[in-house]
């Protein structure tokens, strides 16, 4: 799915393909959706998701891993 985020994505909970919650989204800034990570999110989700070892309070969300939109939440592709 090519995701297309908006302004009311914000505040979604981003989840993965098991429905396990790993974080917020915070912000979307010129459709891209910057989350807020769940502090108990290891660190081989972050790398495969390209977050790698930065530490920001937020980190850009590739449209590449999203497999849905719902009204309440952004689901995420296997990884």
């Amino acid at each position: 799915m090519s995701a297309h985020f908006t302004d009311d994505d914000e505040g979604k909970r981003v989840v993965n393909a098991n429905g396990d919650e790993i974080g917020m989204v915070k912000s979307v800034s010129g459709g891209t959706a910057h989350v807020d990570p769940d502090p108990g999110m290891t660190d081989s989700i972050k790398s495969k998701l390209g977050w790698g070892d930065r530490d920001e309070d937020t980190y850009p969300l590739d449209d590449d891993h999203v497999e849905s939109i719902s009204d309440d939440e952004v689901r995420l592709q296997r990884l």
